[in-house]
C-alpha cells in the first residue's frame, strides 16, 4: 500500500507537534514529524535502538551528547543506542523530518536530566 502523511496513522506529541507513522513494526520505524517554531522535545535515549534523522524542510538543532548540531533541509544525523539526544526547532519557522529506528524505540525511551 502506498503510504504518506495524509493516509498514516497519525499522533500529537508535546502538544503541539504531530508525527505520521510510515512504517511501523518491531524491527523498523519510519516516523515524518512536524515541530512548530519553538517547540522541543524531552532530552532522552535508547538502549537498543539506532536512529537517524532527516531534515525535510525548515531547520532544527539536534543536541546529541552534549554537542550542538544544527541542521537544514536534506542534513541529517545518525544517533547510537545509548547516546542522549534532543531535537529543538529553536527557528520562527515550523519543521519538518523523518526519523529513522531500528529496532523500533516502542518502551526503549530513557529520560535524561
Amino acid at each position: 500500500m502506498k503510504i504518506s502523511k495524509h493516509n498514516a496513522e497519525h499522533y500529537v506529541w508535546g502538544e503541539q507537534c504531530d508525527g505520521w507513522h510510515l512504517v511501523k513494526n518491531g524491527e523498523l520505524s519510519v516516523i515524518h514529524e512536524r515541530m512548530p517554531a519553538g517547540t522541543s522535545e524531552v532530552r532522552h535515549y535508547h538502549e537498543r535502538s539506532r536512529q537517524f534523522f532527516f531534515v525535510l524542510s525548515g531547520t532544527t538543532v539536534l543536541e546529541v551528547n552534549g554537542e550542538r548540531l544544527e541542521l537544514g533541509p536534506q542534513e541529517g544525523v545518525e544517533v547510537a543506542p545509548g547516546v542522549p539526544h534532543q531535537m529543538r526547532n529553536e527557528s520562527d519557522q515550523e519543521t519538518e523530518f523523518l526519523v529513522i529506528s531500528q529496532p523500533t524505540t516502542r518502551g526503549d525511551r530513557i529520560h535524561v536530566e
